[in-house]
């Protein structure tokens, strides 16, 4: 077994032992939760994926880690660790996605209202020195969403994902009702959006170091070339 699909292996294990232990209300989840990104992270790095996609991965961990802890400080940190993983994604998205379109420029009207709708909603129910920075946080979330969507569909799905994922977490702050096994739902979409995230980057990356080889029709007159080439002169 190749180290790349030991990892993924490893990793798809850790997932589904972690959203097991939600269910079942075990500890384990404590455990498995900080294993899940280094996994991911260590498949991209196998895989000889970018170094930014495994740090934007990291930074994952980082902020799943401080979320463990409990309270308003590691809040704020760690949605400043997603931050940045989101500012890595945004790199790479601008790095191997297409320029962008009318259907960006649709998408973003899109993503721009959902933000907007989303925030007036929750603000009235989030403590004062978090309204700022869940605005922020969200706004950098949606713009990492949209240039996804200039990638590969994997990587569109895994940015559409987290945005669902973090308005899980969200609603969970501002004191909405909450979904029975709601940390359940909140990691499977968390979860499924940082493979996507990175199944479609990594993807992106390697068809952007692929040079692109003569067509069959090239190919055709390329060798109808060469043996006319060979061919004796009257």
């Amino acid at each position: 077994m190749s180290p790349s699909r030991a990892f993924s292996v490893l990793f798809g294990a850790a997932a589904l032992a972690h959203l097991g232990a939600l269910l079942a209300g075990s500890a384990v989840a404590l455990v498995t939760k900080p294993a899940l990104m280094p996994l991911l992270a260590a498949y991209v790095l196998t895989r000889g994926g970018p170094r930014l996609l495994a740090v934007a991965l990291l930074f994952g961990c980082g902020g799943d880690v401080l979320l463990q802890v409990g309270g308003e400080m590691p809040f704020l940190l760690g949605m400043a660790s997603f931050a940045a993983g989101h500012g890595c994604y945004l790199v790479l998205c601008s790095r191997h996605g297409s320029p962008g379109g009318a259907r960006t420029r649709r998408l973003a009207v899109g993503y721009g209202a959902a933000w907007l709708v989303t925030v007036a909603l929750l603000w009235p129910g989030l403590e004062a020195g978090l309204r700022v920075p869940v605005a922020l946080y969200s706004l950098l979330l949606v713009t990492m969403a949209l240039c996804a969507t200039r990638t590969l569909p994997l990587a569109a799905a895994g940015g559409a994902l987290f945005v669902v994922s973090d308005t899980l977490i969200a609603t969970g702050v501002a004191g909405w009702p909450q979904a029975p096994a709601a940390q359940f739902w909140v990691m499977l979409t968390y979860i499924g959006a940082q493979f996507l995230l990175a199944e479609g980057l990594l993807r992106s990356a390697e068809g952007a170091g692929r040079t692109p080889g003569p067509s069959s029709g090239e190919r055709e007159r390329q060798r109808t070339a060469s043996r006319a080439s060979t061919m004796p002169k009257p």
